[in-house]
């Protein structure tokens, strides 16, 4: 197991003590009404985690503490993690950033394009852009996911039983031929929506390596880094140290236990998640934000050369647009406006703009299951963020976070 402490004072690389207790009084606050069930917070500057803190339960009705050795369900956190995958392919020749994906999935060759219609009925035409890999890395493929219910498509994943995870028994080589066979929301390449991008990436990762999912992200990624308890899914040893999943009550806003939502990370899944399948500790994703922030390597282990890491970390929406010009709203109370997105990751352009106090640069991503994290190139800071509650939107957690982090710095 990877542990994680302490490992420097705050003042001595430029953070106020006083200031980071602010952090732990707000998130305090949220267990204390029953809003959150526990949580955990890692902030780390060049390199070195220099506030480390957790409160409240992993398990609040068997009053089990949120613990070091607590393993959270990643969900989307899990995208940046196929990111790096595919791009250590791409370093190393076998897939390239142009490829079309039916070089990898052949039912991609023939997709085709929502035009109009009702759900049953839909008007559909041949896409006049292949789907290329650096489409599934930006999200700007044309995928959608059930969950939005924004548009006739999204209906059309939800009744083939993709809303929030894969129909039971399909591995994902059938969930792609499924996505091949619905229309894209629009011309690949022209917009941007959050959907099963990472998944199909996955896939192709999959096929250009020879390797399954898990086996390629433990030889090439977790094992390198000594991210001993990622995996994608719980082994029953380790059954107890898995943190109970929680939704937000519509009502009231207090977390309420949803154990059919979280069930699924105690059994190896039929289709192994690009987007969303891994389950992970805070000691192991601390890891892999310092291999980012140290532009690919951490101890000594290199993961990716910082040219690819620093191409990832560019905008590439189309025309340099925002994330609110041609973006569908993400699950989260995140600004898009001034933030771009990158290969994997999003990116902050304008803070001004974004209206977050936060350095050009900064980039990271959320899930909807309340996990967040981000690396702030100019700050040398990462933070860290773990609980369990869905939507993460319930409450102004993540945006409130990145202000109380960011105000602590003092050098």
């Amino acid at each position: 197991m990877s542990r994680i402490k302490t490992e420097v004072d705050p003042a001595d690389v430029g953070l106020s003590p006083d200031r980071l207790r602010r952090i732990d009084a707000y998130l305090s606050a949220y267990v204390d009404d029953g809003r959150l069930p526990g949580w955990q917070l890692a902030v780390t500057r060049d390199g070195k985690v220099a506030h480390l803190s957790s409160y409240g339960s992993r398990d609040r009705e068997n009053d089990l503490p949120a613990a070091g050795d607590t393993l959270y369900r990643a969900w989307s956190m899990t995208k940046p993690v196929t990111s790096v995958a595919a791009m250590i392919l791409v370093e190393e020749g076998v897939i390239g950033l142009q490829d079309p994906v039916s070089r990898y999935i052949p039912a991609f060759a023939d997709v085709r394009v929502y035009q109009r219609g009702p759900v049953d009925r839909p008007v559909t035409a041949p896409v006049t852009e292949p789907i290329r890999v650096r489409h599934l890395l930006s999200h700007t493929s044309g995928l959608t996911y059930g969950f939005h219910r924004a548009h006739p498509v999204d209906e059309i994943y939800t009744k083939n039983g993709y809303e929030w995870a894969t129909p039971p028994g399909l591995d994902l080589t059938a969930c792609c031929e499924h996505w091949a066979s619905f229309p894209l929301l629009f011309e690949p390449g022209t917009a941007w929506n959050y959907g099963v991008s990472s998944d199909v990436l996955g896939r192709v990762v999959e096929v250009a390596s020879g390797q399954s999912l898990d086996a390629f992200f433990a030889s090439r990624i977790l094992e390198p880094l000594g991210m001993e308890d990622t995996a994608f899914s719980v082994p029953p040893e380790k059954a107890d140290r898995l943190a109970a999943f929680y939704t937000a009550d519509p009502a009231t806003g207090r977390a309420t236990r949803n154990d059919g939502l979280g069930a699924g990370a105690l059994h190896r899944p039929a289709a192994l998640s690009g987007s969303a399948g891994l389950v992970t500790t805070l000691a192991d994703y601390h890891r892999f934000t310092q291999m980012l922030l140290g532009e690919g390597v951490h101890e000594g282990q290199r993961i990716l050369g910082p040219r690819t890491l620093r191409h990832m970390l560019r905008n590439h929406l189309p025309g340099g647009a925002d994330l609110n010009s041609v973006g569908r709203p993400v699950f989260s109370e995140m600004p898009t406006a001034g933030v771009g997105f990158g290969l994997g990751f999003a990116v902050v352009e304008d803070p001004a703009q974004a209206g977050v106090v936060a350095s050009p640069g900064e980039y990271g991503w959320h899930s909807a299951a309340g996990t967040i994290f981000w690396v702030d190139p100019k700050e040398r800071l990462t933070a860290l963020f773990f609980t369990q509650l869905m939507p993460s939107s319930a409450h102004p957690l993540h945006g409130r976070l990145r202000q109380l982090v960011n105000q602590a710095v003092v050098d």
